[in-house]
């Protein structure tokens, strides 16, 4: 079996773009994003069952040059999933829009509580020791 070079590549640069507009705080570049990075690992589940234009039942005679009709499947249960949480994004974006006149994503109230309390409890080693994107200037203790 072989798989097509551009496809792959196809598949990643999707993938990639798709995690990066995960990672934003406007809703509507989110939903963009998912679309994007399923689309991509779609094209990478495709890749795997074989040469295009091959018939998964009928393609030859030998069974092992038959396209594999699995992944066909599991692309499509895979875009249903995709619609319905794309439906619901969609969904939670507009609803935001209305309330706010934005899409962006606020900070949640009890993460910034938890940050304040992590920042003054000396002996969590599970917080990174920077406040607001700038490293602290106070020097660590050692040895306690």
């Amino acid at each position: 079996m072989e798989i097509n070079l551009t496809l792959v590549i196809v598949a990643g640069a999707l993938a990639g773009c798709g995690a990066y507009l995960l990672l934003e705080r406007s809703l509507t570049r989110v939903l963009v994003g998912l679309v994007l990075l399923s689309n991509g690992v779609n094209v990478a589940i495709l890749s795997t069952g074989g040469r295009a234009g091959e018939a998964p039942f009928f393609g030859s005679a030998a069974v092992d040059e038959m396209s594999d009709p699995l992944p066909q499947a599991m692309v499509l249960t895979a875009i249903v999933i995709t619609l319905g949480t794309l439906a619901f994004l969609l969904a939670m974006a507009h609803r935001s829009w209305q309330l706010t006149g934005h899409d962006d994503v606020q900070d949640d109230t009890e993460d910034a509580r938890i940050r304040r309390l992590a920042d003054t409890d000396a002996t969590s080693d599970s917080y990174d020791m920077t406040v607001d994107g700038e490293e602290n200037d106070e020097p660590e203790e050692e040895g306690a």
